[in-house]
């Protein structure tokens, strides 16, 4: 598999994987998906990749369905883990159509076959396409049960060779405890594998982080709401936390 070409001036991560929650879609309302939101989260992938960074998105189903709230009602967890990787098509379906409408050439690859919907995942033509310019959406999960989309965006980060795993989330970074309930957390600007895993700081699940720590993946965590975050963190400049070997 070819690397990725060389880094563009001014441009610290070339290659990255970017990881949306479901939860990011559905903004303040009651709609799963919030056209404003999407519109929005667009328009940062779009900025980034005009200027030349071969993007792969990952994203979440927790706006439509998550697997482990659906066990709490009753469905077997393996039931619920495909209905979770099903609401995560349509969330990618719903951002590929927007970006189509921005001029971005974009290819939706799936780990469960649904040929008239999306492409298989083939990890050479993921590679291909991001190396013509086309932004890349990962849909499905890992296509198993018991598998998180953390672990998806881990899985794939290491199999497309990225250079990091852009986390966007609602908080600004990681904590040492929860800024929502205790005023005198403290930021982190950066820590690595070892300390938070001692420090049990959550991250990302324990496979997921398990995959980045054993191939040395970096990880940057950073709130979605700045409307040139994801820019700001390709051109490697100091927002939110970033997790490294």
């Amino acid at each position: 598999m070819s690397a990725p070409a060389a880094t563009p001036t001014g441009i610290k991560y070339k290659r990255i994987i970017l990881k949306l929650s479901g939860e990011v879609l559905r903004g303040d309302g009651v709609d799963p998906i919030d056209a404003a939101v999407l519109k929005r989260m667009c328009e940062q992938v779009k900025e980034i990749h005009d200027m030349g960074v071969e993007v792969a998105v990952v994203i979440g189903g927790g706006n439509i369905f998550r697997g482990l709230q659906g066990a709490e009602r009753g469905v077997d967890r393996t039931t619920g883990d495909y209905m979770g990787m099903l609401a995560t098509v349509i969330n990618g379906l719903a951002i590929m159509d927007c970006l189509e409408h921005m001029g971005v050439s974009v290819r939706v690859q799936t780990a469960i076959p649904m040929e008239q919907v999306a492409e298989p995942f083939i990890r050479r033509r993921a590679v291909r396409h991001l190396e013509k310019n086309r932004v890349v959406i990962f849909v499905a999960g890992t296509g198993n049960p018991y598998f998180s989309t953390d672990t998806t965006a881990a899985l794939r980060a290491n199999e497309i060779s990225a250079d990091i795993i852009l986390k966007a989330t609602k908080v600004d970074g990681i904590y040492d405890k929860d800024p929502k309930k205790h005023a005198d957390a403290v930021k982190y600007e950066s820590v690595t594998f070892l300390e938070a895993l001692r420090q049990q700081l959550k991250v990302m699940d324990a496979t997921a982080f398990s995959l980045c720590n054993d191939n040395n993946k970096p990880i940057l965590v950073f709130d979605l709401a700045d409307p040139h975050a994801i820019r700001l963190a390709v051109e490697g400049k100091k927002i939110g936390t970033l997790v490294h070997s």
